[in-house]
């Protein structure tokens, strides 16, 4: 073996023949095998589905088909065969250009399955009205959907319609909430709860009052005991009788992340001394009977039914005494706190999961409040909890294109460019150099390791020295990548770049380190060949993903066919974000001004792909995410076309063609699009100004699409 006896020359004087490392990853010994190679089974979707964990969080509504696709099954348990949706489908009907038909949106994309929030509506409600019956209680379960968890108008107004048979009703923080949620119970259920949380001022008040006058069952829960003084002003000015609730401080804590708003130090609510303060004025004013609700919140995602039941247990003690005071108490409202199993673990020691079923959520609530009033000698109240993320979290999907990977292989080393870089070398990185080459003849993979990093120290101190160019750099990094790589240490993640923006789009992420499960939503009949992070398009170091469900810090995938889907003319790869669909959308920024993703909502149908696409929305332009940092996107391109007018030379057409393509730049969305879309480089090849913006190039086309586009004046054929 020429090349090993090459090596040998270099524990002498001179240095070693540079093309004694040119072959070291065939030549060098290799470290010792850990275990014995057995054959493996084909890859089949199955194994995708494990390796995912994709029967743990998505049960029951996302699977693995044996496309080796992820499928939605719209109603859960019981969605039959036929029924099931490949969501690959639905981004292709999405995401092709009109002329294949195609809706020809942009991604990212969030795709919302309204027969998933129905579903997770009904089951809701049925597991409660199971545990009520079994148990014997004496009172029934109506939920409120508090809107801050998803305001999207079609989300809320989806879940007044879907829970209308059942009084499902909303919940309001805030004035804009309280507005919309006014208007969405107009078509609600009229025994509909509308239960005004958050701190209050006048107007908060005089709006909540004014829903009463409108036949709306609504609700004022005192978060702060100054805020009774002003329901108590304004209702008589008004001339309305005020439904009154108060939101406790119970002692019960919740100890993760999320319960920071429990406990007697929480955010939110009264103290019990401060109850007794509210129930006395209320007396003075012959009022009382105008409080009616008991509220509470132990914190979001309660990992277990055992501090469920005994944050209720202590607010059924709260509800009985203020019965015994002469309350005319009617609701206990538990708020929120019915977590998701977001890594598909069933814990109870994890942020990101919990360790029950929502029948058990039930069972658990129902049992803690029937044995305290029963103990009490109290009617049993109506349950009514605020459950937003449980109820939202499933039915949406975010889709995101990789389009392209940092690639680690090792860097070619020549043995003239070698020669020439060993020439340069100053004594001490020359004597490393050496060392590195005896250490590998002897298979002494630790010293190899230690040689090659300070080889590669004192090449970089060379060159900020000026006595090192770029070229003999790049020489150390490629021999020491060939190094890690021969002895089998060479970092196996890569970084694929996604056309997202995760401060945008997955804010959770960035802000509280909250993970969500990511997989690819195709290929999954294919093994993953390599281990990688996600990296998104801003200019930002904290615009990754690199912390996974399972305690990961990269994701299997699979390696991107030819250059990517943008750029490139090979199959995109698509990679999709669950249980999402609560907070992220409202949380999101604009971030490097990109705004948020393309919408489609999706229904189950009898067709032959089994869905229709009911609505399909764009995302925000160029010019609308312009627009919300307070520029003016019309002044903007007034400037740039008399710009163009000043300098273009190339006659009139391309001045217009120009214009129109500046036009564009401003109504197309922030995120990377095919070379082909290009409005500037059509401009700049001759076109003639025949390529311009107009309204098919926005609107979603098809008869099932009820999303418009406003177009400028001026972006015309």
């Amino acid at each position: 073996m020429p090349a090993l006896a090459c090596c040998v020359d270099a524990a002498v004087s001179p240095p070693p023949p540079p093309y004694a490392f040119a072959g070291w990853d065939s030549t060098l010994p290799a470290p010792p095998p850990t275990n014995t190679a057995v054959p493996s089974p084909a890859w089949s979707p199955a194994h995708s589905s494990l390796l995912y964990r994709v029967d743990g969080w998505g049960a029951p509504y996302f699977t693995v088909n044996c496309n080796g696709n992820v499928s939605v099954r719209p109603y859960g348990v019981n969605t039959l065969s036929h029924q099931e949706i490949d969501l690959l489908k639905v981004v292709k009907k999405a995401s092709d250009p009109k002329d294949s038909g195609g809706l020809g949106l942009q991604l990212p994309l969030v795709v919302r399955f309204p027969d998933v929030l129905k579903n997770r509506l009904e089951s809701l409600q049925s597991s409660f009205d199971f545990a009520i019956q079994s148990q014997g209680y004496e009172a029934h379960y109506q939920g409120v959907y508090p809107v801050k968890c998803n305001q999207d108008r079609f989300v809320v107004e989806d879940i007044v319609k879907f829970g209308s048979g059942f009084r499902f009703g909303l919940e309001a923080g805030s004035k804009p909430e309280l507005l919309l949620a006014m208007s969405c119970l107009c078509n609600g259920s009229p025994e509909a709860l509308l239960v005004c949380n958050g701190f209050k001022d006048v107007e908060y008040i005089s709006l909540a009052l004014v829903a009463r006058k409108l036949h709306l069952n609504t609700v004022i829960v005192l978060e702060q005991e100054e805020e009774l003084d002003i329901v108590i002003n304004v209702s008589r000015k008004l001339g309305v009788r005020p439904v009154i609730g108060v939101r406790a401080k119970l002692r019960t804590k919740h100890s993760g992340h999320f319960g920071s708003t429990s406990g007697e130090k929480g955010k939110f609510g009264l103290t019990t001394t401060q109850i007794l303060r509210v129930v006395k004025k209320l007396q003075q004013y012959e009022m009382l009977d105008c409080l009616q609700l008991l509220h509470f919140h132990i914190g979001s995602q309660i990992p277990s039914t055992a501090l469920l039941a005994d944050g209720v247990g202590e607010a059924a003690q709260i509800y009985c005494e203020l019965v015994r005071l002469g309350a005319c108490m009617r609701v206990i409202d538990i708020g929120g706190g019915l977590g998701i199993d977001y890594d598909g673990s069933k814990s109870q020691d994890s942020d990101i999961s919990v360790a029950y079923s929502l029948q058990e959520y039930a069972s658990a609530v129902v049992e803690a409040v029937r044995l305290v009033c029963d103990r009490k000698g109290v009617k049993h109240p109506v349950i009514c909890s605020e459950s937003g993320r449980a109820i939202v979290s499933h039915h949406s999907i975010l889709v995101f294109e990789a389009v392209s990977t940092s690639s680690h292989d090792s860097p070619q080393v020549s043995a003239l460019g070698l020669q020439y870089f060993v020439e340069l070398l100053t004594d001490e990185a020359l004597a490393d150099y050496r060392n590195l080459s005896a250490a590998a003849i002897h298979g002494d993979y630790d010293t190899c390791l230690l040689y090659a990093e300070q080889l590669k120290q004192r090449c970089i101190e060379q060159f900020k020295e000026g006595s090192l160019g770029m070229e003999q750099l790049a020489a150390v990094d490629g021999l020491c990548e060939l190094v890690l790589k021969a002895i089998g240490v060479s970092d196996p993640v890569r970084t694929y770049h996604v056309n997202l923006s995760i401060f945008t789009s997955i804010p959770d992420f960035w802000g509280i380190g909250q993970l969500f499960p990511i997989i690819p939503i195709h290929r999954l009949d294919e093994k993953p060949g390599v281990r990688g992070i996600l990296s998104d398009l801003t200019c930002d170091s904290d615009g990754k993903i690199d912390k996974f469900i399972g305690g990961e810090s990269s994701l299997p995938l699979h390696e991107l066919e030819g250059n990517g889907g943008v750029n490139g003319d090979c199959p995109a790869y698509y990679l999709g974000m669950f249980l999402g669909g609560a907070y992220e959308e409202a949380l999101g920024g604009v971030h490097n001004l990109f705004g948020g993703p393309s919408v489609v909502r999706v229904s189950q149908s009898d067709g032959p792909h089994s869905f229709a696409v009911t609505r399909a929305v764009p995302g925000p332009s160029c010019g609308d995410v312009l627009r919300v940092m307070q520029h003016e996107p019309e002044l903007m391109f007034q400037t740039l076309k008399h710009r163009v007018e000043e300098f273009a030379d190339d006659g009139g057409s391309s001045i217009l063609a120009l214009t129109n393509g500046l036009a564009c730049c401003f109504n197309n969305m922030p995120y990377l699009a095919a070379a082909a879309s290009c409005s500037l480089t059509a401009a700049a090849a001759g076109n003639n100004g025949y390529y311009y913006c107009n309204d098919e190039s926005f609107a979603a086309s098809g008869d099932s699409v009820g999303a418009e586009e406003e177009q400028w004046s001026y972006c015309v054929a």
